[in-house]
């Protein structure tokens, strides 16, 4: 059975103190900019949160090489799972986010009440099915299990990834809000719901996973090289961005982020580090 994770703004809070931010606010709340006298607020540091690889890498790219250069004081907060960064940035306890794609943050404002809007898009994660009991698709039989992430859009975009491998068969036009009922042929094979930063820790207890392609990268996956099969690149609906909470779009430090995430430096820092795991894809955000 799914689990819908709902956080109250005081127990996000919570967590989010526990992760080693303060409840005090940054400069995109107005309750701070008030209390230090009003201080431009392009001059204070820009508080990013991510996950830890590939968003915070490519932060920390940019902060350490080209961050100084264009005026831009840059901080980035790690996070390991799918809720905290939208509600820390809701919140205004971080300034932006990096982490998440067009489908999982509509699910996500729609379920939260959250008003959450991309600003630029940097890279697309090939999402991948891996295994370590079989090597290759043709190995997969009637009777074994498949983990897949439990929530919405990740299981829907792990079922077409399936679907379009032969996996399983699914109801026309579910499209990337799929889930196991709309299964019309398992090929007797079994399903394993997971969050999705714990598939990967799954991997010896099923016979097969379908893993994101940040997760796969801190497992020590290499999805280009590891994964059985791979989402393909083109027409991609699923390119991560820098985010922020609505208003905030034109901050001139966040313009400033996303012109450097958009930059040659980034590109080439994406292809030399992932060799397509991870694949640049800048530009405006799917409306």
């Amino acid at each position: 059975m799914r689990k819908n994770i709902k956080l109250t703004a005081a127990a996000a809070a919570t967590a989010a103190i526990a992760l080693g931010l303060t409840a005090c606010g940054t400069s995109s709340d107005p309750a701070s900019s008030k209390a230090d006298g009003g201080k431009d607020a392009a001059s204070k540091p820009l508080v990013v949160a991510a996950s830890p690889s590939p968003h915070a890498d490519v932060l920390n790219f940019v902060k350490d090489n080209l961050a100084k250069k264009a005026g831009l004081d840059l901080e980035v907060k790690e996070f390991t799972d799918y809720v905290l960064p939208n509600t820390a940035t809701q919140q205004g306890q971080v300034d932006a986010n990096y982490f998440q794609h067009k489908p999982y943050l509509d699910d996500f404002n729609a379920k939260n009440g959250t008003t959450i809007v991309p600003v630029v898009d940097v890279h697309l994660e090939p999402l991948g099915l891996y295994s370590k009991k079989v090597k290759g698709l043709k190995d997969i039989k009637a009777g074994q299990t498949i983990a897949v992430p439990n929530d919405t859009t990740n299981e829907g975009r792990a079922l077409q990834l399936l679907a379009a491998n032969g996996l399983i068969t699914l109801k026309d036009g579910v499209g990337t809000s799929a889930k196991l009922s709309d299964i019309t042929d398992k090929k007797g094979l079994e399903f394993k719901e997971l969050e999705a930063a714990t598939v990967p820790r799954a991997l010896n207890d099923v016979d097969a996973a379908v893993i994101n392609g940040n997760y796969a990268l801190e497992a020590d996956l290499k999805p280009a090289k590891d994964a059985l099969v791979l989402e393909k690149a083109e027409g991609n609906p699923y390119a991560n961005f820098l985010a922020v909470k609505k208003g905030n779009e034109n901050d001139p430090r966040v313009q400033k982020l996303a012109k450097l995430l958009n930059s040659p430096e980034v590109k080439k820092f994406i292809e030399d580090k992932y060799d397509g795991s991870v694949i640049p894809a800048f530009g405006a955000p799917q409306a």
